[in-house]
């Protein structure tokens, strides 16, 4: 599948929403202009938003801004889940709600999106049951209880802002494309040694056009990326109750000690410290 700008479907409605989208074994790459709520409970999953990757555990709850390009919540995951994703429309939140003084934290919360949005502590779970709770609810009566999720959202004191800076997506659609492409590639090759010449023949380019492409596109170089999506991967093999020596060869990586370099280094805590906190 191509990637391409998504078109979400809610022509007569300021937001839409999917209720358990079963998209576990597609590997979607996409971003849309609407701003994306996604509530997900599972045991852990892969939460790779712009140049933000990293693991999640029981549940998550994201907000992420327009146009930036993420990956489907759920891929990979193959025990019990279920998900609500929200879409909502872009003039909805800059008409209806920026500029109007008593919904100024909601405006707020919506430029801190531009970074992307994580959400923690026991309001996560109390919001993902009023989302799932929509189902049972005309439109007016989702309308004022949307309003009434995000000034939640607006008022959870300090959420993890994904990205340092606000992203900024000035890739096309074509190298979105490209680049969905090698994340395709990466995740099903990461536990195995990958050939940089492999890589950059998928791209159609010299392995030194590539490195300067992949470095200009994602910011990181190559390797880079490899190790912290190998990482992400490496935690959802430690929190199953795996060995640290297990998660490291699983996950791509051939030498112990630099496995927990790499993964203090990303995670700013040694792997076994990380198994025993979720075991």
């Amino acid at each position: 599948m191509k990637i391409q700008l998504e078109t979400i479907t809610s022509q007569d409605k300021s937001f839409s929403m999917m209720f358990n989208p079963r998209l576990s074994d597609l590997f979607y790459w996409h971003f849309h202009p609407e701003y994306e709520l996604v509530y997900i409970e599972a045991a852990s999953g892969t939460r790779h938003i712009g140049e933000h990757i990293s693991t999640y555990e029981k549940n998550d709850l994201v907000l992420i801004g327009s146009n930036i390009p993420h990956l489907n919540f759920d891929y990979g995951i193959k025990t019990t889940y279920r998900k609500v994703v929200v879409h909502l429309k872009k003039d909805f939140i800059e008409n209806h709600i920026s500029g109007v003084p008593e919904l100024n934290p909601i405006t707020q919360l919506f430029e801190k999106s531009k970074y992307g949005l994580a959400f923690c502590g026991k309001v996560k779970r109390q919001i993902g049951e009023k989302l799932f709770h929509f189902e049972h609810l005309n439109d007016f009566q989702r309308y004022i209880q949307m309003l009434e999720i995000l000034d939640m959202l607006a008022n959870i004191p300090n959420p993890e802002l994904l990205h340092e800076q606000p992203y900024n997506n000035k890739v096309s659609e074509r190298e979105q494309g490209r680049l969905r492409a090698i994340y395709a590639f990466v995740d099903k090759n990461y536990h195995k040694k990958i050939n940089l010449d492999e890589v950059a023949a998928i791209s159609n380019m010299s392995k030194e056009a590539f490195c300067r492409y992949f470095k200009k596109v994602s910011k990181y170089t190559f390797i880079e990326f490899l190790n912290r999506y190998r990482i992400s991967q490496s935690k959802r093999i430690l929190i199953s109750g795996k060995s640290v020596s297990d998660a490291c060869y699983q996950s791509g990586f051939e030498s112990l000690s630099y496995f927990n370099r790499t993964f203090k280094k990303i995670t700013t805590e040694n792997p076994r410290d990380f198994r025993e906190r979720y075991m």
